[in-house]
């Protein structure tokens, strides 16, 4: 179990952060994920397809915290975590990539459930549509659509705050 949480602990706990919006949330899914998968390995049939199981259990019970509680009114400003760090040693593009990840990540959070699924699956776990329609239980078309209308929105939310901050700065300047 402990090689197990090593090799796909962090993995798993990112993908549960970005769908419930909470750390501890986070964690506890992985946690119970890893517990169950523990004790349910019996039943894994593909040992080559060993992450994509553990990715479907702890999807479910980030699903499960989805339909229980409504997280937004309990955790409105959850902290965002970095999603993955700069590759320039140069310190401006450092900061630069700091801040473009951050409010990447902000807006995926502002994106509903049954958006930020697919979004995180696809980009973050480097899932096909085709694994997550079989992992999510939907059609591939749905992902397909699914897909699209959250980059849609991704782009919009980002437009529209640079173009508050675009505002925001001119009207500094013209004190």
């Amino acid at each position: 179990m402990r090689t197990l949480m090593e090799r796909y602990g962090d993995e798993l706990t990112r993908t549960a952060y970005l769908l419930t919006r909470d750390r501890q949330a986070a964690e506890e899914a992985t946690m119970d994920a890893f517990v169950q998968a523990f004790g349910r390995i019996r039943q894994l049939k593909h040992p080559d397809k060993l992450k994509n199981w553990l990715l479907r259990i702890v999807v479910n019970r980030c699903r499960m915290k989805m339909r229980t509680w409504n997280w937004r009114r309990v955790f409105p400003f959850a902290d965002v975590d970095r999603l993955s760090g700069a590759t320039a040693t140069d310190p401006e593009n450092l900061l630069l990539e700091e801040w473009r990840n951050e409010r990447l990540s902000e807006a995926i959070l502002r994106l509903d459930y049954k958006y930020r699924e697919p979004i995180v699956l696809h980009y973050f776990n480097e899932m096909t549509v085709s694994e997550i329609a079989e992992q999510t239980f939907e059609k591939e078309n749905t992902i397909k659509s699914r897909l699209a209308r959250a980059r849609a929105k991704l782009k919009s939310l980002l437009e529209e705050e640079d173009g508050n901050e675009s505002g925001e700065n001119a009207g500094a300047n013209a004190y």
